[in-house]
């Protein structure tokens, strides 16, 4: 199916789109991988498209003195995934990128439309909660940080207001933790989590577990707290993340069912934590 007749404009500065953005019924297009395939579907409807694809203010990646990683909003999959200061400082995030879905989407698909766009089975929402990320917006009334924790706030929404832009995320330093990231794809994907795992003399000493293929990516405090001081084996790992599932609300789709996600939690939750423990992804 085609687009439905819409007005395009493409600004040339963050401000010009932010005052097209104030117009009714605008919505911002980056890569435009998931927004332009709704559209086509007819699932929503869009008055004026502001493309902010090219908005050179929203396509860098810089590391700082600390080791914290800020990455524009327009930065593309492939970008990420061929950024030697990201592989540097998060290798598990320039991994992901480089294995989320096929060549054509990755060198189109933004990092900041992956996580705006909130569609469960993204792969960056759970990620940026995992490492407790600050999402950067830009509005009419100023600028605003939003603790990834509380930028999702439903199936496809997002703590945005309609005249705002997501326009950079910064990832605090690893300061040696690994990452661990796991996946049961059933068709697009069915469970998902990210751990970030701090090790010290053998055991865990703190770690962060965070699940996706959910409305909201969630951390789960309980399984963190069991981790902690933890043996490094794979029975304790697993007696501790057992109980990731409770209380978790997925969604049933073409992939799914919510009970088979549910009771996949505990899997990919050890998975992960164990991938980060024998090595993972270090910064």
């Amino acid at each position: 199916m085609l687009l439905a007749p819409v007005e395009y404009y493409r600004p040339d500065t963050i401000d010009e789109a932010l005052e097209a953005l104030q117009t009714d019924g605008a919505r911002p297009l980056a890569g435009g991988q998931s927004l332009i395939s709704i559209l086509k579907l007819r699932a929503t409807t869009v008055d004026l498209l502001v493309d902010i694809s090219r908005l050179d203010d929203l396509r860098s990646i810089s590391v700082a003195d600390d080791g914290s990683v800020t990455i524009g909003a327009g930065v593309t999959y492939d970008e990420m995934a061929m950024s030697p200061d990201l592989h540097h400082a998060y290798p598990g995030l320039s991994t992901i990128a480089a294995h989320t879905v096929d060549a054509q989407v990755r060198n189109r698909g933004t990092f900041g439309g992956n996580l705006c766009h909130n569609d469960p089975i993204n792969n960056f929402p759970p990620f940026v909660v995992a490492v407790d990320a600050v999402m950067h917006a830009t509005g009419a009334n100023g600028s605003r940080d939003i603790p990834a924790g509380e930028f999702f706030t439903g199936y496809f929404t997002n703590a945005l207001t309609d005249d705002e832009l997501l326009t950079s995320v910064t990832l605090p330093p690893l300061n040696g933790r690994s990452i661990g990231y796991q996946e049961i794809e059933i068709g697009e994907a069915a469970a998902r989590a990210v751990a970030i795992v701090a090790m010290s003399n053998g055991s865990i000493e703190s770690a962060s577990v965070a699940l996706g293929c959910l409305p909201i990516p969630v951390r789960r405090p309980a399984v963190e707290s069991a981790l902690a001081g933890a043996d490094s084996t794979p029975e304790a790992v697993a007696e501790a993340t057992a109980a990731a599932g409770d209380g978790i609300e997925p969604v049933s789709d073409a992939d799914a069912s919510a009970d088979y996600r549910r009771a996949m939690a505990p899997v990919v939750a050890k998975r992960a934590v164990l991938e980060a423990i024998q090595g993972g992804h270090h910064g």
